[in-house]
């Protein structure tokens, strides 16, 4: 169910806006009209956090947050007063007794669950079954940088792809925009006037709506300085100019873990076919060799034991495929999965030139292949 949230206050009009705030995010909220039914709801269901009213009948929130931090069991749930007074003396009075935060009544409900998300964790009810989302599906990518021809860079750079890209020239304007226009990632510049860039981090990490939103730093090569910051302070990665459009698109998959197997792999009579394309290099072997357990334990336990790795489509091979082809017939021999490879005479020479590739059964073609492994079988 996620985190317990109790309400501790006399006005039912209170508790209901602190039960709306909350209604999107998997939680459970409790409530209690004053401090002796709110210490009774605290011994039986132990809530994570407690927003507590100052003044209340029965017993005020001083008299139970006394009796909270006298129990062991209780004195290191989280507090936050909600109070009707702003006045200084009132929030150092406040402040003095141990509370982590405290609320000036009336407030609105981004204000509670943004002050709540600061203390604990909170997920919206349907992350947790969300879809996983492919490389493939339409993606939000916002940047925020004050020279146009970056932001052309970008797009020229996400042409091949379902991705839409805003640009914004200063970070306050990303705020308001994240208001109304929730994007997958952010790229932000590091060398905005004024430090903007960091600051705009700080505010989205403050924030509970886009504390999760995966930001990068754009930042030039030799901005070490810059970069050192922004990793200390946790950005998910730093893209440098000149921008490498295929660097820019593998950190967004990986940060957004988007799922990239249905471009090597598919099911088809009765076989699992791992298809390399002819622009093969490092980067997609790495994201092939990510996905190669999970896709080759996924069609074993639906009934499939031969797979055909197919490297038709390439013109020659180096040290990058052998090493798949390895990490590939390894796993296959783990598993009791049957093997064949499918190349050309090239591409079956240069492998032979390794002696890890000795033992591969290479077919000419795919139907060769089919036949080959169907042999292999019987």
């Amino acid at each position: 169910m996620g985190p317990k949230i109790l309400t501790v206050d006399d006005s039912k009009t209170i508790r209901m806006i602190v039960a709306r705030a909350f209604k999107t995010f998997a939680c459970e909220i409790l409530e209690a009209s004053d401090g002796v039914e709110g210490l009774a709801i605290v011994s039986r269901e132990k809530p994570d956090i407690i927003l507590l009213d100052y003044t209340m009948p029965v017993m005020d929130g001083f008299e139970m947050l006394n009796k909270l931090k006298a129990n062991p069991e209780s004195k290191n749930i989280p507090v936050v007063m909600l109070t009707a007074e702003a006045g200084r003396d009132n929030v150092l009075k406040i402040a003095r007794l141990g509370v982590r935060d405290y609320l000036v009544k009336p407030f609105k409900e981004d204000l509670v669950v943004e002050r709540v998300g600061r203390i604990i964790d909170l997920k919206a009810k349907n992350e947790a079954v969300a879809k996983v989302k492919r490389y493939d599906d339409p993606l939000h990518v916002l940047l925020v940088d004050d020279k146009p021809a970056i932001l052309e860079q970008i797009r020229t750079g996400l042409s091949d792809t379902t991705w839409t890209l805003s640009g914004l020239t200063q970070a306050g304007q990303a705020v308001d925009f994240c208001t109304n226009q929730m994007p997958d990632v952010i790229v932000v510049s590091l060398s905005l006037p004024e430090g903007a860039g960091f600051m705009l981090f700080q505010m989205m990490r403050a924030a509970i709506k886009t504390k999760s939103i995966p930001i990068f730093g754009l930042s030039v090569k030799t901005g070490t300085e810059e970069q050192q910051r922004a990793q200390q302070m946790g950005f998910n990665g730093i893209i440098t100019k000149p921008i490498d459009p295929e660097d820019l698109k593998n950190k967004v998959t990986r940060a957004l873990s988007l799922d990239t197997s249905y471009r090597y792999f598919v099911s088809q009579d009765g076989v699992l076919l791992l298809k390399l394309p002819p622009n093969f290099n490092p980067l997609i072997a790495n994201d092939i060799t990510l996905n190669l357990r999970p896709k080759v334990t996924e069609g074993v336990d639906a009934g499939l034991d031969k797979l055909l790795m197919d490297m038709s489509r390439l013109t020659n091979a180096d040290v990058n495929l052998v090493k798949l082809g390895i990490n590939v017939t390894s796993l296959c021999q783990e598993l009791g999965v049957r093997l064949t490879m499918i190349g050309s005479d090239a591409v079956r020479a240069e492998c032979k030139n390794y002696e890890e590739t000795k033992d591969w059964q290479f077919a000419g073609s795919y139907e060769e292949g089919l036949s080959l492994i169907a042999g292999k079988a019987s």
